[in-house]
């Protein structure tokens, strides 16, 4: 069950990471950058669906 799950958590962080470029925070302090963090994620989210229409 563990290493499927890590299989399927795993494109996410490569797609944040390499498709938009989020290699580092340009945000200081633990509330921006979750702010930051959660912004990319509901970008991420909010293209899935785009993507097979």
């Amino acid at each position: 069950m563990y290493s499927h799950r890590m299989s399927v958590v795993e494109p996410v962080f490569g797609n944040i990471g390499t498709n938009k470029r989020l290699n580092r925070f340009s945000l200081r302090g633990k509330s921006k950058v979750q702010g930051q963090w959660q912004l990319y994620c509901l970008v991420h989210n909010i293209k899935k669906p785009l993507k097979y229409k």
